[in-house]
């Protein structure tokens, strides 16, 4: 059983780790609809022996399909495949006694929508959040705000500060303030795909800082040179909070074109090379895991103390790799 600290803040948890310390956490996807919770839960029995710090786990909004119906017609519906973000939560964090960290998105959700969900949070104890903007549907060319919701992480971030004030979104205010959220936010060592310069995505997380948030954790990457460049510029722009960087090893032969097209990063040269050499997912998940050993003992060799592991598709090389890092 993994030992919580109790009274312990997102902030303060991550502010009052001794600098010899070297933390672990990792990200989830809450299961597809209807196939149960053993897969996720496994991760979890896999990982839990590196004592992670926290576990974040993602949303994901609803999308639309389209059904054949009687004379030929398309119906088209509108799922959400992978619920449960809040309720996966509490199951973590009652099981084995981890800190969780739930995504808040804009994307898809409503004002109300959120607001339900800080009070479901709420009342099962829940205190730290990772907000976020959140993906575009896939049916759009570009982001389009739900009806009743937001545009800019920002907006949401003001939301929850006026939560936490007491008031409601329509400004109603509560008769009992709960405990008051924390929260984390995303980073982008190598820019947002929607931000016009590196220097405009900085200023975007400075105000996040400014509004309130305790931590920043990045999207994944794989030129660590390209990290230290962000967090100098960062650290210059006057952005004090812990940024986390956010990893994931590679394991499949169609990630040499997939990753950086769909996260907005690049291959170094010397990776791409060898996963070019390669005959098969099992040659490159080697490959992946040795180049993540790599990017983990040079971040920490650079005073990092603090590493976060995407674990789609890559528990079992985050396993490896945890070992070799973590011991």
């Amino acid at each position: 059983m993994h030992q919580i600290i109790k009274g312990m803040s997102l902030g303060q948890l991550y502010s009052a780790a001794p600098p010899a310390s070297v933390g672990f956490s990792f990200e989830v996807l809450p299961p597809l609809k209807g196939t149960g919770t053993a897969s996720l839960f496994q991760t979890i029995e896999a990982l839990a022996p590196f004592r992670p710090r926290h576990i974040n786990i993602t949303t994901h909004r609803a999308e639309y399909v389209y059904r054949e119906v009687e004379g030929g017609l398309v119906q088209r519906e509108r799922v959400r495949r992978r619920p449960g973000t809040i309720a996966i939560a509490a199951a973590i964090q009652q099981r084995w006694g981890i800190p969780v960290i739930p995504h808040l998105v804009c994307s898809g959700s409503t004002k109300q929508d959120i607001e339900y969900a800080l009070l479901d949070l709420q009342f099962l104890g829940i205190s730290d959040i990772f907000l976020l903007r959140g993906d575009k549907a896939k049916e759009e060319s570009m982001y389009q705000p739900t009806p009743g919701g937001y545009t800019h992480a920002l907006e949401l971030i003001d939301q929850v500060n006026r939560f936490n004030d007491g008031f409601f979104a329509d400004g109603t205010p509560m008769k009992v303030k709960g405990e008051p959220f924390d929260f984390g936010v995303a980073a982008y060592p190598e820019k947002h795909e929607e931000a016009p310069n590196i220097e405009s995505d900085i200023n975007v997380l400075l105000e996040k800082q400014r509004r309130g948030a305790k931590l920043a954790i990045t999207q994944l990457f794989y030129d660590n040179e390209k990290f230290y460049h962000f967090l100098a510029m960062a650290r210059t722009a006057g952005v004090t909070i812990p940024i986390i960087p956010g990893l994931k090893p590679l394991t499949k032969l169609t990630q040499l074109t997939t990753v950086p097209k769909t996260f907005r990063c690049d291959l170094p040269l010397p990776l791409s090379e060898q996963l070019r050499r390669c005959q098969s997912d099992d040659e490159v998940k080697q490959v992946g895991i040795e180049w993540c050993v790599r990017q983990c003992r040079d971040l920490i060799d650079h005073g990092i103390t603090s590493l976060h592991f995407y674990t789609l598709s890559a528990v079992d090389s985050i396993c490896q790799i945890a070992k070799e890092i973590y011991g």
